[in-house]
């Protein structure tokens, strides 16, 4: 009884008996509602006007959970409606599935079966292939399985013996979702797209590739060892995807002043300039940093016995300008101290031979806040609760000057 709906996908009107009632679990005579299996959602609908909300299998019996209680008792003749637009999308996304294994089939090496699912607004298929699959791939996949919509293949069905199917090298097996596959009598359905591909598997389909429409490639991840996800959308789903995409890249080609075809090289020019750019920036902010911690040299002063180098640097952190304070303690003062003026600022001190850079940090956030360390030689702190000026005449003068 299970089996009905994927025998006639079409029929989603029929007229059954109430066989028993369990609360809002209902099994019917006769069922054309699909229940969840082997990776594709469950029929929804309604019988007698009350809405299907889940359809499941308890052993060979077929359960149709409600949205609300009902007052039926067995025997009750009772009007079924399976809801055609879901429905015909599941046929829909798992024809498609079949249609994108067989692309598979020609373009990935060591092919095989590792996982498959509908939802509401996507489709996934898992390869198993020793083949690397990249964007060009993904964009060859789309391409023939929407050939093979193009080319209107049939679509078909049958039940054949279990030995014969698994001695068939053509037959795709997937051991993840095989309910619904195997009959009593020891057979197993088989689905065959003309001349594109065949495999063992229990759900609905539609009776030819044309009645797929259109099928759009989302992009691929890496569920498992071994594994490449690849993700679809059929119906409108696929369909937005493909507006939202046309007009970005419509977008990108006014902006670029480029054809959408010339995208690629395009971006790839605007990308060599980013770079460069970067790197004339990168090279400015270093240039800039020497001067200010060289202008040091000239705002020495004395502190506890000790010569004292401090100032502020723009447009810097802390781990640009440690090797500078390193470098410069001893030579240029005993201890130099580089003030970042990010809000919060931070600090970091170079020591000589005669200073404690950790000391001084402790110091510092002791009284201003903040955290940080480091060694005799040279550490830094953060997040520092004073503005870099107030910090810079603390370290200078060893009091803390008045707001």
């Amino acid at each position: 009884m299970s089996k009905l709906a994927a025998a006639e996908p079409y029929t989603t009107r029929f007229e059954t008996a109430i066989a028993e009632v369990d609360g809002r679990d209902v099994r019917l005579e006769t069922t054309y509602f699909y229940p969840e299996s082997g990776g594709q959602p469950a029929d929804r609908g309604r019988i007698d006007g009350i809405d299907v909300v889940d359809v499941y299998e308890d052993g060979d019996a077929v359960v149709h959970r409600l949205g609300d209680d009902p007052d039926w008792r067995p025997g009750r003749r009772a009007l079924c409606e399976v809801d055609w637009e879901y429905r015909m999308y599941c046929m829909r996304a798992h024809t498609a599935s079949h249609a994108l294994y067989g692309a598979g089939r020609r373009v990935l090496d060591d092919l095989g079966y590792g996982g498959f699912g509908i939802d509401d607004e996507k489709v996934r298929i898992d390869f198993r292939t020793s083949t690397d699959i990249t964007d060009g791939t993904l964009v060859e996949l789309e391409r023939l399985v929407n050939e093979t919509v193009w080319d209107s293949r049939d679509v078909s069905w049958e039940e054949v013996p279990a030995d014969e199917a698994r001695e068939r090298d053509d037959v795709a097996f997937n051991t993840k979702t095989e309910e619904g596959v195997f009959g009593e009598d020891g057979t197993v359905r088989v689905v065959t797209i003309e001349d594109w591909d065949v495999a063992a598997c229990g759900g609905t389909h539609v009776r030819n590739t044309r009645e797929i429409g259109p099928v759009t490639v989302l992009g691929r991840s890496n569920p498992g060892e071994g594994l490449t996800r690849v993700e679809f959308a059929v119906g409108p789903a696929g369909v937005d995807r493909r507006t939202t995409e046309k007009a970005a890249a419509l977008e990108a080609s006014a902006t670029l002043d480029a054809s959408v075809p010339g995208l690629p090289s395009a971006a790839e020019q605007v990308s060599e300039t980013v770079a460069e750019l970067e790197a004339e920036v990168t090279e400015l902010r270093s240039e800039l940093l020497d001067r200010q911690v060289a202008a040091l040299r000239d705002e020495v002063v004395e502190r506890d016995g000790r010569t004292w180098a401090v100032g502020t640097v723009d447009r810097a952190g802390p781990n640009d300008v440690d090797d500078r304070a390193r470098e410069l303690a001893g030579d240029a003062a005993d201890v130099v101290a580089l003030v970042g003026t990010d809000r919060p600022p931070f600090v970091v001190v170079g020591a000589g031979e005669t200073a404690d850079a950790a000391g001084v940090v402790d110091d510092v956030t002791a009284t201003l806040g903040g955290g940080g360390g480091g060694s005799p030689n040279v550490a830094q702190a953060g997040g520092l609760d004073a503005d870099p000026e107030r910090v810079v005449e603390y370290l200078q003068s060893g009091e803390l000057p008045d707001c």
